[in-house]
């Protein structure tokens, strides 16, 4: 993909996620209130209104976006950096990038449904985007390796 691209995401993903932050802090609580009235769940052994733990939920979704958004910006500007000095963006580049865009899909994408209509199978869903995160994290590091790898065998074949 393109570096600007990336960049374009990056920033929506980032952009939408002050929204969703801002719309739960000032909007999700109370209709959290009412909808989920009276009910709780068991997390960690201890029972909490459904609806503060909803609304925690919605906010991890919205911090996990603007974390990888500002990911997918480090991604896009690495690659812009690669393509003004006339080399392209790795494969490995590439898919931190999509590895990314698909755990902000998944992971918060979910935890914003789930939240906002209560059906639970969508729970299961979230673990595959942290699991996309955490191969787009992985695909970075590689990326990063291998272009120091290619760096130290350049300089020594001019040398």
């Amino acid at each position: 993909m393109k570096p600007q691209w990336w960049l374009i995401i990056g920033a929506m993903i980032c952009g939408t996620s002050v929204g969703t932050g801002a719309f739960a802090a000032h909007s999700l609580t109370d209709h959290f209130a009412v909808v989920y009235a009276g009910q709780t769940r068991e997390v960690a052994g201890e029972v909490i209104p459904l609806a503060r733990k909803y609304l925690q939920d919605f906010k991890t979704g919205a911090e996990y976006q603007m974390f990888h958004g500002l990911a997918l910006l480090a991604v896009g500007i690495w690659a812009l950096v690669k393509q003004q000095s006339g080399q392209t963006a790795s494969r490995l580049l590439n898919w931190a990038g999509w590895m990314f865009l698909v755990g902000v899909i998944l992971f918060s994408g979910s935890l914003y449904t789930l939240t906002l209509s209560g059906v639970r199978v969508l729970g299961a869903v979230t673990p595959l985007g942290g699991v996309a995160f955490l191969a787009g994290w992985a695909f970075l590091a590689v990326a990063a390796f291998a272009d120091q790898r290619s760096s130290i065998t350049e300089k020594s074949a001019a040398s």
